[in-house]
């Protein structure tokens, strides 16, 4: 028996009767992905302000909206309020990066709290771009979704000219002024596909509607919606990992299934993904939104390598560069804080 190998065991070199080589799993995760910079910025906004002053830092809202993001700095000492009323009078806060409204700062200084402000400056250019508009008398037309934090903070610079359209259903209730003196604006992170069919539905009302100076869609929200399509069009599941609240998370959902995905899920993190999602799949794509730290989809990856999905392809479909100035207070508090060092250096090596 020892050495010989049994008829029914022996391998065939007969291609024809050989069985069919199962198809490789693999995953492609898509680039760009995660963090912009609008994100990082706001991030280390809150961190560098526990570093400089201590905890407790009060942030207004979410600083992102990112679950883990929102706990991790609470660990740290962050604590986030609904409103600025439930800040101490003279405490620090930092305002989110989806921005505030003009009433926002105003109770700020009111209370005299010591206000840090981590709004996006692609949001900021959005309020910029309300104001002019509102001072020109335009009636605007802010494409977004109600109830959104960067919503709320672009309508409250021009409340009186500012009409919310959240989607095509809503053009035929469009009412303004003047036909020909109208503008449409946008939230920065909706799908770039979604805000063109509301426009081209627009215009058909109002032929006259002007377009804003620059695109409102952020690069970051263009960028991984893109990367997505890339992917999705090749992958039998697409996960994307991001919080519920995440308004370009969700975009990214719905631009995959559009994109050809056989099925799409968001999840915040690898405990979410449900293995029964992976039946019949071969090739998983991968993403997460401009508010995810990396990390959260290293252990995606993980997860899915621990299945049979560890051939990981990237598919890069721009490379991003971008980088934004931290806000002055915190920038003034880091070179305070650098020339103490070096002074405290020199006067150790005096000794």
């Amino acid at each position: 028996m020892g050495g010989m190998t049994s008829p029914t065991t022996r391998p065939t070199t007969d291609p024809a009767a050989a069985p069919a080589a199962a198809e490789p799993r693999r995953v492609l995760l898509a680039a760009p992905r995660g963090y912009c910079a609008g994100v990082d910025r706001a991030v280390v906004t809150v961190e560098k302000a526990l570093e400089l002053y201590g905890p407790p830092v009060y942030v207004r809202k979410q600083i992102v909206h990112n679950k883990h993001v929102v706990e991790t700095l609470e660990k740290r000492g962050a604590v986030f309020v609904e409103d600025t009323g439930e800040v101490p009078e003279g405490a620090l806060v930092v305002f989110s990066a989806h921005g505030v409204a003009p009433a926002v700062h105003a109770e700020a200084r009111r209370r005299e709290l010591k206000a840090i402000d981590a709004t996006c400056p692609l949001v900021t250019k959005v309020h910029a771009e309300a104001r002019r508009f509102a001072h020109q008398d335009y009636d605007i037309l802010l494409i977004g979704h109600a109830g959104h934090e960067e919503v709320e903070g672009t309508s409250g610079e021009a409340p009186d000219n500012i009409h919310l359209v959240q989607g095509p259903d809503d053009v035929d209730d469009v009412v303004v002024r003047d036909p020909s003196r109208v503008v449409w604006l946008s939230q920065t992170t909706l799908s770039v596909d979604e805000t063109a069919q509301t426009v081209e539905r627009l215009r058909e009302r109002l032929p006259l509607l002007q377009d804003p100076p620059s695109d409102d869609i952020c690069y970051a929200t263009q960028n991984r919606q893109v990367a997505v399509k890339a992917v999705a069009e090749q992958s039998d599941l697409v996960l994307v990992v991001g919080s519920r609240n995440s308004s370009n998370s969700v975009r990214l959902v719905e631009v995959a299934l559009e994109s050809g995905a056989g099925a799409s899920h968001l999840v915040d993190n690898a405990s979410e993904v449900d293995e029964a999602w992976l039946e019949g799949v071969r090739t998983v794509g991968v993403t997460s939104g401009a508010s995810v730290p990396e990390v959260l989809v290293d252990e995606v990856l993980s997860w899915l390598a621990e299945r049979g999905f560890g051939d990981v392809e990237t598919v890069t479909s721009t490379e991003e560069n971008m980088l934004f100035a931290l806000p002055p207070d915190i920038r003034r508090g880091l070179r305070a804080t650098s020339g103490e060092d070096q002074a405290g250096e020199a006067r150790d090596a005096v000794r």
